[in-house]
């Protein structure tokens, strides 16, 4: 596959894929990489380089990154703290340093919530859901309890409670952890319509 094709894949997936050399510079971002990648991530783009925010992270990182290239190890990163603005994220480090000429380093970044806006539209079309159930739906895909999501909506707990409840008779789920599962192995993909900014 030409490295074009392969750029276009990866724009398609909603999650972050950042392809890097081993001393960090990058590669190639997928958008949904360019949106994580924010104030609010343990990593941040520099020019044409990959770093960590916070020091603590700069050694591990750059450990993971060599031992990718050199020995072709994989790891999970946990990076960022907390009590940091940028808060906490899970990293993924994939060496691709096999049958190619120059080895690179994928890393994987974690969603920040279970799917998309999009998955859960077309999650909410195929089960044929109310706007405001939708609304219901993509908030609970975020993690927001069901309390919080009727102050949210400015409506009383026992309606959000009714509509979680015909949201899971419409898709069959006999739980909400079954509707999550659900959500969860929806496909990874992006609207076509891309913010500007974002659009290499």
């Amino acid at each position: 596959m030409s490295t074009q094709w392969m750029g276009l894949v990866l724009e398609e997936l909603d999650h972050g894929v950042v392809l890097l050399n081993g001393a960090g510079r990058v590669l190639h971002t997928n958008l949904a990489a360019r949106a994580s990648l924010d104030d609010n991530h343990p990593l941040e783009l520099v020019g044409p380089h990959l770093r960590a925010r916070l020091l603590t992270d700069a050694v591990p990182l750059a450990e993971a990154l060599e031992g990718a290239e050199a020995s072709g190890r994989r790891c999970l990163l946990r990076l960022g703290d907390d009590r940091a603005e940028c808060g906490r994220a899970n990293v993924v480090v994939v060496p691709l340093n096999r049958d190619v000429s120059q080895a690179a380093v994928l890393l994987i970044l974690e969603r920040r919530q279970l799917c998309g806006d999009l998955a859960a539209q077309w999650f909410a079309l195929r089960y044929q859901l109310t706007p405001a159930e939708t609304e219901v739906l993509k908030a609970l895909s975020n993690g927001v309890k069901p309390a919080e999501v009727a102050q949210r909506q400015g409506v009383a707990i026992s309606t959000v409670r009714s509509q979680i409840q015909s949201i899971r008779a419409k898709s069959g789920a006999d739980s909400i952890g079954e509707l999550m599962r659900q959500l969860a192995l929806l496909p990874p993909l992006v609207s076509s319509l891309r913010p500007a900014k974002l659009v290499n």
